[in-house]
């Protein structure tokens, strides 16, 4: 399984703007800029929040799967995911990602449950890919 997306960036890194878009055409022409992306403000999205958007349905995907396959088929997972962008060595880097999730699973006790979720943190794909600190607030609800 491949998944492609291209990037094109024009002008300098301050003055320039960029577009994202996937190769299955969910999404085209995603803006990005250097405004966006380091003083969050301008229109568009970030690398970073595409990976966020990436690690969170990701997450809530392999979850899914992994409460099955232990007898706990879930109604509902809503997963979020916080990446924070800082400087290390002078050079911005992602040094976390927070997940939160709220998670409705028929029958399952919250030990159970925290176990599975603890576990699907560091096995889904892109926590996997991630080079990164990756913490979890998982909570049961309904």
């Amino acid at each position: 399984m491949k998944s492609v997306a291209t990037a094109v960036w024009e002008g300098g890194l301050k003055d320039g703007k960029g577009r994202v878009g996937g190769h299955t055409g969910t999404f085209t022409e995603l803006p990005i800029t250097f405004e966006k992306r380091f003083e969050g403000t301008g229109h568009g999205s970030t690398p970073e929040e595409l990976v966020a958007a990436a690690h969170a349905s990701c997450f809530a995907m392999a979850l899914s799967g992994d409460l099955g396959k232990a007898g706990f088929p879930p109604k509902r997972l809503t997963a979020k995911a916080t990446l924070l962008l800082e400087r290390v060595d002078e050079k911005p880097t992602v040094t976390s990602s927070a997940l939160e999730l709220e998670a409705e699973v028929p029958g399952v006790d919250d030990a159970k449950f925290q176990a599975i979720a603890a576990a699907t943190k560091d096995g889904c794909p892109i926590s996997r890919l991630l080079k990164t600190k990756i913490t979890l607030v998982a909570k049961l609800v309904g």
